[in-house]
């Protein structure tokens, strides 16, 4: 890097107090001259932002999942700069813990504990692109993910996964939920990395939104497009409305399963991932997060 990510956030910082146009050169690639940087997390901090971000607790669950979330350094933990390879400064890390036994506030009981983290209540926009730099484990059953949730009752309020990743190394997914169009969405894709590359590598995975049509990419290539009239082929568009962003690590659930067929000793997570999580050999690396948007301003048909 020609410059540190630190010191172009707080270029970038100070370009949005003066209202000014910010461009960070080549720490994100494919930055357009007419984007303007609304919301960045860089993780330098050794602790979490919570001016950004909130921590999902353990009465949380979703999607017959295998762990439960707990707000813990544990799960929610910040490596310092110059300890992860092919990262220049801070990293979040949300590593799943082996906890066998561990019990719910609603009495479930969870072998496993880990992180996930939203804006919700803190930030959220309308049409503009949001891309992280993320690095994530070879390691079946695991279910790392990236998205934009609605503000409102899922479906109704639209979802926009970015990056769902279930433990087959060469492919990550991505969708859009809303209502006639959730859970086992029509509007889904895969992306196959190129033969040299997978998961394990830092990559970054983004949408860019606007009224008319969405754009799922990753190193800025275009894997997907979903169109408005697509959507409306199957129900009401739901992607003019704002949306918060969402990190988490999950283990096991719905999706790993109905990609691998795993049952025991967990569903959709086999027992030599289980004891890779107990020897804390896997964790999901996100170096930064940045949301742009046209001038600060919704983003208008292209």
């Amino acid at each position: 890097m020609i410059r540190t990510k630190s010191l172009m956030l707080a270029a970038a910082m100070s370009a949005m107090a003066a209202g000014c146009v910010f461009t960070p050169g080549p720490v994100s690639a494919q930055v357009d001259e007419t984007e303007r940087l609304v919301f960045a997390d860089e993780f330098d901090l050794p602790t979490l932002d919570r001016t950004k971000w909130n921590a999902i607790g353990p009465d949380f669950w979703v999607n017959e999942e295998e762990q439960a979330y707990i707000d813990s350094p544990e799960t929610i933990r910040f490596a310092p700069a110059g300890s992860v390879d092919g990262a220049t400064d801070g990293v979040l890390v949300l590593q799943p813990r082996f906890r066998e036994g561990f019990e719910t506030p609603t009495g479930r009981k969870a072998d496993f504990v880990s992180g996930r983290i939203t804006s919700e209540d803190r930030f959220d926009f309308t049409h503009g692109r949001a891309v992280a730099r993320i690095r994530m484990p070879d390691a079946v059953g695991v279910w790392p993910a990236f998205w934009l949730l609605g503000n409102g009752t899922w479906p109704e309020t639209g979802e926009i996964d970015i990056m769902e990743y279930v433990g087959e190394a060469d492919w990550t997914g991505v969708a859009l939920h809303g209502p006639g169009y959730s859970g086992e969405t029509p509007l889904v894709n895969k992306y196959f990395f190129d033969p040299g590359t997978d998961v394990t590598d830092w990559h970054e995975y983004e949408v860019d939104w606007n009224a008319e049509r969405i754009l799922f990419k990753i190193d800025g290539r275009l894997t997907y497009r979903v169109t408005r009239p697509m959507v409306e082929n199957y129900g009401e568009w739901q992607f003019d409305t704002p949306k918060h962003i969402i990190l988490n690590f999950a283990v096991g659930g719905v999706y790993p399963f109905k990609t691998n067929g795993i049952s025991e000793p967990y569903k959709g997570l086999p027992a030599h991932t289980a004891e890779r999580i107990q020897n804390d050999e896997i964790a999901m690396e996100i170096d930064w997060v940045r949301i742009y948007q046209r001038n600060g301003i919704k983003m208008q048909s292209d």
